[in-house]
């Protein structure tokens, strides 16, 4: 496995995990401030940088907010919803320049409008890097470059959106329940 045109085997564990970023399923957020949340991210961000992440994220709620990159940030995130969490989670991922970012079923408690404006202005800002995501919405899934498609916890097929309608059962059937039937 290369990450980064390196063999992982050769790489130290500390150096590894440095150019991985993830965001879990459960967003968690630590207490402080939004600006010391992203910077848990990238220690060294700059005003800009922050601002940059969070536009990405679809997190322009923050300018909102009393202190904005100041705002107070409950343990846990728990004074925000939980799309807002996950947004700056997102954001604290994106920030940091990574080889490699995992999105654990992180966009779950987004609409399709923010997500799929999040996905595009990702696309941008991950151009060139890894991106996994695991996900249970078949339109989060669709413009990948590779879709993995489990059942019962395992692999049944993989290929892409077009491919998997045409011959994975079980990938047509979730995205035909999801889509209403429609074909795209």
């Amino acid at each position: 496995v290369l990450l980064g045109g390196c063999d992982v085997r050769d790489v130290t564990q500390r150096d590894l995990r440095a150019r991985i970023s993830y965001v879990p399923q459960k967003a968690w957020l630590f207490s402080g401030t939004v600006a010391s949340n992203l910077r848990d991210g990238l220690p060294n961000a700059g005003e800009d940088q922050m601002r940059h992440a969070l536009d990405v994220a679809q997190s322009q709620f923050v300018y909102d907010l009393a202190g904005g990159l100041d705002a107070v940030v409950a343990q846990g995130g728990t004074n925000f919803s939980g799309g807002q969490r996950q947004r700056l989670a997102i954001a604290r991922a994106i920030i940091k320049p990574a080889d490699l970012y995992i999105f654990d079923d992180s966009f779950s408690a987004l609409d399709f409008m923010t997500e799929a404006n999040l996905r595009r202005a990702l696309a941008e800002k991950a151009a060139g890097r890894t991106q996994i995501v695991v996900t249970q919405r078949v339109t989060s899934a669709m413009s990948s470059d590779q879709i993995f498609v489990m059942d019962g916890g395992r692999l049944v097929d993989s290929g892409t959106h077009r491919e998997l309608l045409e011959r994975c059962k079980v990938y047509r059937e979730i995205y035909l329940s999801q889509t209403g039937g429609e074909r795209r």
